[in-house]
């Protein structure tokens, strides 16, 4: 098990992986919740940020919503008080399903950890992606968030339009 990082003053992330060592992917996966937090302005949270395989997030994945088979994130919001301003939550990425995305997307395997951590972060901040307009705005935002913390876009391949390279 790596032990939590702090990710700001009140804002803790801990990325953990029974597995493999997580080591490799702290910094990113820390520059990208926090990005995410900050951009929404929470300022007191607790996440831990758990890397697993294909099995152990199917297993998760049927035991508690019901869906057969791996997925690449889930979300879980370990609040008393959902209205309450600070998180406190787990976040499960299977890295076996992030490798395969990764290829299939010819990417690297840092960017789609990161894409699903902040998918993750972003749940827990009320988005959702179950509608198309959902979908797309959350894409966005997971894009936005991603360029920001030096990686490439996954959703938007392309330069915005009406936007020149290097004016944003």
């Amino acid at each position: 098990m790596t032990p939590g990082i702090q990710a700001r003053s009140l804002n803790r992330l801990t990325v953990t992986s029974p597995s493999r060592d997580a080591r490799p992917f702290l910094d990113i996966l820390t520059r990208v919740v926090s990005a995410a937090l900050d951009r929404h302005g929470v300022t007191e949270s607790e996440i831990s940020l758990v890397l697993v395989d294909d099995p152990a997030i199917a297993a998760l994945n049927e035991r508690y919503l019901g869906h057969l088979g791996p997925t690449d994130v889930l979300t879980f919001d370990l609040r008393d008080d959902r209205n309450s301003a600070s998180l406190e939550a787990e976040v499960i990425v299977s890295l076996q399903t992030a490798e395969r995305e990764a290829s299939a997307r010819y990417h690297a395997l840092e960017t789609e950890l990161a894409l699903y951590a902040v998918h993750g972060t972003l749940h827990l901040l009320g988005y959702d992606d179950h509608d198309p307009v959902s979908a797309a705005k959350m894409h966005t935002v997971e894009d936005d968030i991603l360029e920001s913390a030096g990686l490439s876009r996954v959703f938007r391949n392309e330069p915005r339009a009406g936007v020149s390279e290097g004016s944003e």
